[in-house]
């Protein structure tokens, strides 16, 4: 089916692009030769798909900073109309010259792979492997459930099949092809998020980009404007898992989530004195991805927290770009601190509130299970024992 995004009626053009989303969501490597061999022009995927699709995040983030606000370690901060416009205004600009960007750098970099150049094809590729991250930017509209934007990370599984492809890269190369562009988004992307927070202040440049036509191993490490970094190898590696979740996905052989009652039978019947009121599981599964939870909450006195347990299943491959990426940050104020960090190679999560006593420690298990305590308590110590609690010895087993 041809794609003619200009001169079509509204509701048509409409109807084709959500038939086409959910064809790349849910059958991409068919749906990248269907659109390898379309007839486009730069013009039309820009305002056909580039336009539409990039505004959501904006869009979102501009509703939820309106309508809710920012809040953090107790404090809440509402931004003025006309900030919150300009931040969503630049953003999607922003984000549009970095697509555009990369677009040229995948152009530049094919005949280093062993590709063929071709403007209309790398288009296609930066425009439609952001699929994923285009709509997760919904999410942002809630800032509560904004870390469900992760959903967005489908998009790198996206890039992996249909680069080599539109590109025409040689199977040697094709990987290394796609861990360079991968690099370059991720600069892309610091730096446009950079800049639209200070837009008006000052802007941030990104870094020279690095690509190498050698087809072998690729290791080290690169730093980022933000000061963070990416391990090339763990992202080699991340990005092969995902490749093989996607290909036993598509073969209909995607891994089971474990049982949600297994996961139930995990969370101990009291901790410490917490008396155990509620536990509750339940699982499911679409396209091929398969999930379960189990929470439980304790109380003692007045306090109360609640201790889950979740198998995201296939979708763990994606969990491993979080070592591939070397995810830090530290914030801290007079009334409480938040971090995310990498220890023995786990994502681990924690946000404490002195003044309400409340907060949550969180640690990914396996790139699969995610272990979480969440509530009231005298101190973070408490949660991090009910989190410990849950023997990550025996998560790792069930990973295998």
């Amino acid at each position: 089916m041809a794609t003619q995004f200009p001169g079509q009626f509204p509701g048509q053009q409409s109807n084709q692009m959500v038939a086409r989303i959910k064809r790349l969501l849910l059958s991409p490597a068919s749906e990248w030769a269907a659109i390898d061999s379309e007839a486009m022009t730069t013009t039309q995927i820009l305002m056909g798909w580039v336009i539409p699709l990039a505004a959501i995040g904006p869009v979102a983030q501009f509703i939820g900073s309106v309508l809710f606000g920012y809040s953090l370690l107790g404090f809440h901060y509402q931004p003025s109309l006309g900030m919150a416009i300009g931040t969503a205004a630049s953003s999607y600009v922003l984000g549009i010259i970095a697509l555009w960007v990369i677009a040229i750098v995948i152009n530049a970099l094919a005949p280093s792979f062993g590709g063929t150049k071709s403007s209309v094809q790398a288009m296609k590729v930066s425009a439609f492997s952001m699929t994923a991250a285009w709509l997760a930017g919904i999410f942002a509209a809630v800032p509560s459930i904004s870390f469900l934007g992760i959903v967005g990370l489908y998009s790198l599984y996206l890039l992996y099949l249909g680069l080599p492809r539109l590109m025409q890269a040689t199977d040697d190369k094709a990987m290394p092809y796609t861990l360079a562009v991968i690099l370059v988004t991720i600069v892309a992307m610091v730096v446009t998020s950079a800049v639209a927070r200070t837009i008006g202040e000052q802007f941030a440049s990104p870094m020279g980009v690095l690509g190498s036509g050698n087809a072998g191993s690729i290791g080290g490490t690169v730093t980022l404007p933000n000061g963070g970094s990416v391990d090339l190898g763990k992202l080699n590696d991340a990005t092969r898992k995902i490749q093989a979740a996607g290909d036993a996905i598509k073969a209909g052989k995607g891994a089971p989530a474990v049982p949600a009652a297994s996961l139930a039978a995990m969370l101990p019947a009291s901790l410490s004195g917490w008396k155990r009121t509620e536990i509750e599981s339940q699982s499911g599964g679409a396209a091929g991805f398969n999930g379960s939870h189990a929470e439980a909450r304790y109380e003692y006195g007045d306090d109360g927290f609640r201790l889950s347990v979740t198998d995201i299943s296939a979708l763990g491959a994606l969990a491993g770009m979080g070592g591939a990426l070397n995810l830090q940050s530290n914030k801290q104020t007079a009334t409480g601190y938040e971090t995310t960090q990498m220890i023995d190679g786990r994502m681990v999560s924690e946000k404490w509130h002195s003044d309400t006593k409340s907060g949550s420690f969180g640690m990914m298990v396996a790139n699969r299970f995610m272990v979480e305590a969440s509530g009231s308590a005298p101190s973070i110590d408490t949660l991090k024992g009910a989190v410990a609690a849950v023997d990550p010895a025996r998560l790792e087993a069930l990973a295998q």
